[in-house]
């Protein structure tokens, strides 16, 4: 790790043409010298071709997800909305404060920030995240900002792990502080981890967050690993001329570490800059990755899976393309989003909202909430607009609303 504190490297400001110099980490050698070893190991592996992919895909339809879905849990009509689609999943934000300062989350100018009077308190988030449960919901994931950087996310942690029929509790940090939190949070029963990282050099890590911290995020992922979690999930936007001939060192992660590297498209939130120029396709980015990986095979997809899975022969850890963009994946669409304010959310990119906070402070009983929550599900869209329409409607930046 000392290293790369020591390495000097040189490099000028502006986001195109940047001219960055990457470094090899985390794998068991530089990351030019794992390339070249792969490219003469994988040399007879099977190609993939897009007629294998296609024949490898394993998305349902809505109606069919939703069946499945319904027949495997008795959850409530609550999380059932008009297409079928059962909602397991629960995202949490906790806070809407980050100690980054990332291009694509949040704009130039920063946001204003709900008062603390106004966010939801830890009783709040548990009487909520309750009444999900028991409903049906068996997963939740905390988020932020940067949910690590709320004081009570121990306890917090602690009483949803405690929920009767939650199965997963998992949390998307940046990985600042992480590593030093990381086994307490394990004890209070996180389950899961996905830590966000968009670089592997350092300059671009503190030109991309406005911030320094790139070697405590690599202590992050890998106290994750010797933590025994398993996958520890990796999240990357991909933007073009900024990180997008990165990519294969990435996967590189994967050989020895049980590392799921999950390469992100690029998606416009209130702020952020989107240009569809900056946006690298899925299509583009499995094509860097297949011409110097020639052994990558699919993975079976769940039909509640935001992303498309591959694994390279022979490789500890694996890779997945989360194609938001040009490929959506609303008919097993499984989620909902509960916000710092308290404001209800079904859709990542649609603007409705409906605030559950108010209704808890007015002494709304538990058969009121899920009413509320009830026809807010069933309000859902069959799928969202397309990119350009998304990059149109006024939606609110991804520090409110939650990883």
């Amino acid at each position: 790790m000392q290293r790369y504190g020591r390495q000097i490297l040189e490099w000028q400001f502006g986001f195109r043409r940047l001219n960055f110099s990457s470094v090899g980490v985390l794998a068991s050698k530089p990351v030019t010298e794992s390339n070249s070893a792969l490219l003469s190991e994988s040399s007879s592996g099977q190609s993939i071709t897009k007629d294998s992919l296609d024949s490898l895909q394993s998305k349902t339809d809505a109606n069919s997800s939703g069946e499945d879905q319904q027949k495997a849990s008795p959850a409530s009509d609550m999380l059932v909305d008009s297409f079928g689609r059962l909602h397991t999943y629960l995202r949490i934000s906790l806070t809407e404060r980050c100690n980054l300062r990332c291009q694509y989350c949040m704009p130039d100018a920063g946001v204003d920030l709900t008062p603390s009077p106004q966010l939801l308190s830890q009783n709040e988030i548990i009487r909520v995240a309750n009444l999900f449960v028991s409903s049906g919901v068996d997963k939740i994931r905390l988020t932020g900002g940067e949910p690590t950087v709320r004081k009570d996310i121990e306890d917090i942690c602690l009483q949803l792990s405690n929920l009767e029929g939650l199965k997963t509790l998992a949390i998307t940090t940046n990985g600042i502080t992480l590593a030093r939190k990381l086994p307490k949070l394990k004890e209070c029963g996180l389950t899961a981890v996905n830590i966000s990282l968009d670089t592997l050099v350092p300059a671009k890590f503190e030109f991309m967050t406005r911030r320094k911290g790139f070697l405590k995020v690599l202590e992050s992922i890998n106290t994750a690993a010797d933590l025994g979690y398993n996958p520890v999930k990796v999240n990357c936007v991909i933007m073009r001329e900024f990180n997008d001939d990165e990519i294969c060192d990435f996967v590189e992660l994967t050989r020895d570490k049980p590392i799921n590297v999950r390469f992100i498209e690029f998606m416009p939130f209130d702020g952020n800059v989107w240009n569809v120029k900056k946006l690298v396709p899925y299509a583009e980015m499995l094509d860097k990755v297949v011409q110097q990986f020639k052994s990558l095979k699919r993975l079976q997809d769940h039909p509640t899976d935001t992303a498309k899975n591959f694994r390279v022969d022979g490789y500890c850890g694996s890779v997945s393309f989360v194609t938001s963009m040009t490929e959506h994946f609303c008919a097993g669409c499984n989620r909902l989003r509960l916000l710092a304010d308290g404001n209800f959310k079904v859709c990542l990119f649609g603007p409705s909202e409906v605030s559950l906070r108010d209704p808890l402070r007015s002494g709304i009983d538990d058969e009121g909430l899920k009413e509320i929550i009830g026809a807010a599900v069933k309000r859902k869209k069959a799928s969202h607009s397309g990119m350009f329409d998304i990059a149109k409607t006024a939606n609110r930046p991804m520090i409110h609303i939650g990883g």
